[in-house]
This record gives structure tokens, C-alpha cells and sequence, in this order.
């Protein structure tokens, strides 16, 4: 039986991870993170941890013994004005690191980075490659650097998850999907943008297979978690079809460029406006990520798009009467 340790089990992520594990069995589980969690099911698997405490993080782990550790948490938001205010993830990722080079228990390891170690343009290079266009993404650029620098004694692998999405997504039900269901949302012009997008669930099927893969094909190996690159639009019509039963208004860019600009103007009054300069930015610029490798060696996602929305959407409406 492994023993298996998810840090952040309590977001987004890791909640789905932890109700999949449960529905497999067989192992047994421990879910750290500073918050509790959102499913009454997942409070058994949980103790409260910052993992900026290097000193009760070892202890944790070393009473718990885990042969497998899923390293998900993390701060994961815009807000942040410098690096340092990151420190959740490439410091407690070095309190993690430390502890694992005094673990000998631990078989495996996985990292979560984030596809915003490099912004978008042409595809990386090589897997050393970094362009963070975010303070967020320099954070985790720096994670990843001290997982490569700590020569772990156990089969690690480094995970950047592109633009994920599903049940319990922190942000989109009060943004994305609320202005979708209200029908406030534009898309601007029918020129296409190719985005990559993950479900949730396949960023879940990837994590296991990684674990289950042989460690030739995974030891000190990066891969980007996500679906195949897809049309902006068409990624969009998927939710507007199943949550209002019809496609999106397609408006010229000018227009929805000009309602950015007043987005802003608004916002910087205090108020609130469902698009703005940098929201706009995103909605018309293409960012890929190299995804070909994930496919190859971990599978082909098992769910398809439609289907993942149905099950988000299924799970929205379970939020409350104003998703019905």
C-alpha cells in the first residue's frame, strides 16, 4: 500500500485529486494545507500545516512516513506585488525539498509549477527555459530551480498545469461563468486564439499516471498538465451551449478594446466591470504550450471537452438557485 502525501489537498486542484484517490482506494492518504477542506469527506485526510514552518513540516512528514508526496500547495493569485510575497511557493517548496533529502521513504515526487514560467511567444526551448511575465510565474520559475539544485534522492518529476479548470475552481464561478450565465459576456472578433486549457480531471489522470508510470519515462522529467490546445471561442461556446443554450456574441475587437478601456476607468473608481485591459489582452492573445510530450507518455485524456463542461456545469448548478 503506498502512502501517499498531497500538500495544498484543500484547493482547487487537490480537492479533485483527493476525491479521485478516495474513489480508487487502496492507499493511504494525508492531505496538508492551511486551510481546511471543502468537502465534509476530505476533514479525515487533513491536518493543518504551513509549510513555511520547515520545522513542523519535517515532523509531519517524518511521523507519517510517505512513499509518495503530490506537492500542489501554493499561492497561486496576481496580487502579489513582489516575489517575496510568494514565499508559499518557492520558499515552502525548499522547506519540502529539505525534508525529502531526510526521508527515506519517499519512492516518488511531484512538483506543481505553472505554465507562467514562460509567457506567451514561441514555445520554451528546452525545460530550463524561463520568461515569467508575472510575478506569480517568477515565483514558481524559482521553485523549479530548487528542485533541480537539491539532487533528491527519490524518482521526482516537475508538473506545469496550463489554464485549468472544472468543479471547485476558486475564481470562475463569480467571474467567467457568472458573466457567461448572465449573458454579459463578448467575444471579441472571430479571429482565432489557440489557448491551452486543462480540465481538472485530466490534470488528475496525468498526476496518477505520472505515479504509475515507469520512472524512466517520468524521473527528472517536466510536463506541461492539460488538454490539447484549443480555440478560445470554441472553449467558450462549450459553456455558453450548457450553461444558456446558446453561443456566444461575437462583437469586432475595437468594440470590446474600447470596453476595456472604460472597464478600467471604472474600476479605477472603485467599481466593478466584467472586462478590462489586461482581461481583454488575454482574450486575444494566443498562448500554447508544448503538450505533445504529455500526451505521448502519460495518454490521451479520457474525458472530452464536452463532457468535462457538462460536469462542471452539473456541479455549478448544485452551488446555489442561481446557477438553475
Amino acid at each position: 500500500m503506498n502512502k501517499v502525501l498531497v500538500t495544498g489537498g484543500s484547493g482547487f486542484i487537490g480537492t479533485n485529486l483527493l476525491e479521485t484517490l478516495l474513489q480508487q482506494g487502496g492507499d493511504a492518504l494525508l492531505s496538508l494545507d492551511i486551510s481546511p477542506p471543502k468537502i465534509t469527506e476530505h476533514q479525515k485526510l487533513w491536518t493543518k500545516c504551513n509549510l513555511l514552518d520547515s520545522k513542523s513540516l519535517f515532523d509531519m512528514l517524518s511521523a507519517y512516513e510517505p512513499t509518495q508526496i503530490i506537492h500542489l500547495a501554493g499561492r497561486t493569485d496576481m496580487e502579489g506585488k513582489t516575489v517575496d510575497d510568494y514565499a508559499a511557493n518557492h520558499v515552502a517548496t525548499g522547506n519540502l525539498v529539505a525534508a525529502i533529502r531526510y526521508l527515506p521513504s519517499v519512492e516518488r515526487a511531484i512538483f506543481t509549477s505553472s505554465q507562467f514560467v514562460v509567457g506567451p511567444g514561441p514555445l520554451p526551448a528546452s525545460d530550463v527555459e524561463f520568461r515569467p511575465h508575472t510575478i506569480y510565474g517568477q515565483s514558481k520559475a524559482k521553485s523549479e530551480q530548487v528542485i533541480r539544485d537539491a539532487d533528491l534522492p527519490c524518482i521526482w518529476t516537475i508538473v506545469r498545469p496550463t489554464n485549468v479548470w472544472g468543479k471547485w475552481h476558486p475564481r470562475y464561478p463569480n467571474e467567467f461563468w457568472r458573466v457567461l450565465k448572465q449573458g454579459r459576456y463578448v467575444h471579441p472578433g472571430r479571429k482565432g486564439v489557440v489557448r491551452s486549457y486543462a480540465y481538472v480531471g485530466t490534470v488528475v489522470q496525468q498526476l496518477r499516471a505520472i505515479l504509475m508510470a515507469s520512472p524512466d519515462a517520468v524521473h527528472r522529467e517536466l510536463f506541461y498538465v492539460g488538454d490539447a490546445p484549443i480555440d478560445l471561442l470554441d472553449w467558450t461556446n462549450a459553456f455558453s451551449m450548457e450553461l444558456v443554450g446558446r453561443p456566444v456574441r461575437v462583437v469586432p475587437r475595437p468594440i470590446v478594446h474600447c470596453m476595456a478601456k472604460v472597464g478600467d476607468a471604472v474600476i479605477a473608481f472603485g467599481g466593478n466591470f466584467p472586462i478590462f485591459t489586461s482581461r481583454y489582452r488575454s482574450m486575444t492573445e494566443e498562448y500554447l504550450t508544448p503538450m505533445q510530450k504529455t500526451l505521448d507518455r502519460l495518454g490521451v485524456p479520457s474525458v472530452d471537452l464536452a463532457e468535462g463542461v457538462k460536469e462542471t456545469v452539473t456541479w455549478l448548478r448544485s452551488q446555489g438557485d442561481s446557477w438553475q
